[in-house]
């Protein structure tokens, strides 16, 4: 199949059957989730999250006493649990650790190194690729404003002509509204070694995010996946991505607040941007699990307009791998046509 031999550095690189990552999606990318793609031969990541240290803890046990194959955690640089996390995954036989939120620091990567694992990070603009280069990551993921969750500004298709074509030997995965085979076909003839995807996979069976959630995001158009603004330079934002909603209005409410807070001299910067990290962890999980979708925070990926089914992770890794076969043989066609 030509799909095997496009993406054979990226699944050499991981270590599995197919170079398709689900995102690290917190209260979404659980022990279930991470199963469901794991066993199904495509590469899963744990999402810590904001998660309690005991929970966590039990939850990449279970990964690693229970998958047959590699997997990654998600470590949020922005998370209030951050250091807690670092340090226990420090601890555990974890093959990979994919840097999210923010990005890290040379020392953070160079001693998660030492314990003998194998770091990603995510780039969102050239300059913090050729950062995370020099400072030892082993690999990059592209990931467009397309996307889902705290994202970058810049959109995947300028990501790919800044970084993918210039990198050419370096592990680079990309993400950002990817939802079906046929654009990871044209991904993988462009360079890259795999594709990460995040959205599709809540659309799954195995998820157990909570119906509602769910039915939000069937019914919902791309449009209304929109990236929430910074106010003032004063209160820094990573923006989030998530479907509008009345919490969406909350946390616009929140940045407010905060930024007369800090005019009046009542909080700190660093208390302010507790709160605001704070709040998208607790709003998230009374959206996925709790499913309070008027105020809880609906986060996805403006593919999310591309998908209108829900179904088991096999049929959606053995679709993905399929449309990319089939769409690499049109491409075929074409060339031979043309020369």
């Amino acid at each position: 199949m030509l799909i095997d031999k496009l993406w054979k550095k990226g699944k050499d690189f991981l270590g599995v059957k197919y170079p398709i990552i689900s995102g690290g999606m917190t209260w979404i990318s659980d022990y279930n989730l991470v199963k469901a793609v794991s066993d199904n031969g495509a590469f899963p990541v744990l999402a810590c999250g904001n998660m309690p240290a005991d929970i966590l803890n039990a939850e990449i046990d279970k990964c690693i006493n229970n998958l047959a194959g590699p997997f990654a955690v998600n470590l949020v640089t922005i998370a209030p649990n951050y250091k807690i996390h670092y340090d226990i995954v420090k601890t555990k036989d974890i093959p990979f650790v994919i840097f999210a939120g923010s990005f890290p620091s040379e020392a953070e990567i160079r001693d998660m190194k030492a314990t003998g694992k194998r770091i990603i990070a995510f780039a969102s603009e050239k300059v913090i690729a050729d950062r995370l280069i020099k400072h030892g990551v082993d690999a990059l993921i592209l990931e467009g404003s397309e996307a889902g969750g705290h994202v970058g500004h810049v959109s995947l298709i300028v990501l790919l002509q800044q970084i993918l074509f210039e990198f050419r030997e370096f592990p680079i995965f990309v993400a950002g509204g990817l939802a079906s085979g046929k654009i990871m076909a044209h991904l993988l003839l462009m360079g890259a070694w795999g594709c990460q995807l995040g959205t599709r996979f809540v659309m799954s069976d195995e998820c157990t995010a909570h119906p509602r959630f769910k039915q939000v995001f069937l019914k919902a158009k791309s449009r209304e996946a929109s990236a929430t603004p910074q106010y003032d330079s004063r209160l820094p934002v990573v923006a989030v991505r998530a479907i509008k909603n009345k919490g969406t209005e909350e946390f616009g409410k929140l940045q407010l607040k905060l930024i007369k807070e800090l005019e009046a001299g009542e909080i700190n910067r660093e208390k302010a941007q507790h709160d605001v990290e704070s709040f998208w962890v607790g709003s998230l999980r009374r959206a996925v699990i709790d499913g309070d979708v008027e105020f809880g925070s609906l986060m996805a990926g403006q593919s999310v307009g591309l998908i209108n089914d829900i179904k088991p992770m096999k049929q959606i890794i053995e679709d993905l791998k399929n449309e990319a076969e089939t769409e690499l043989n049109k491409v075929k066609s074409v060339f031979n046509e043309i020369i």
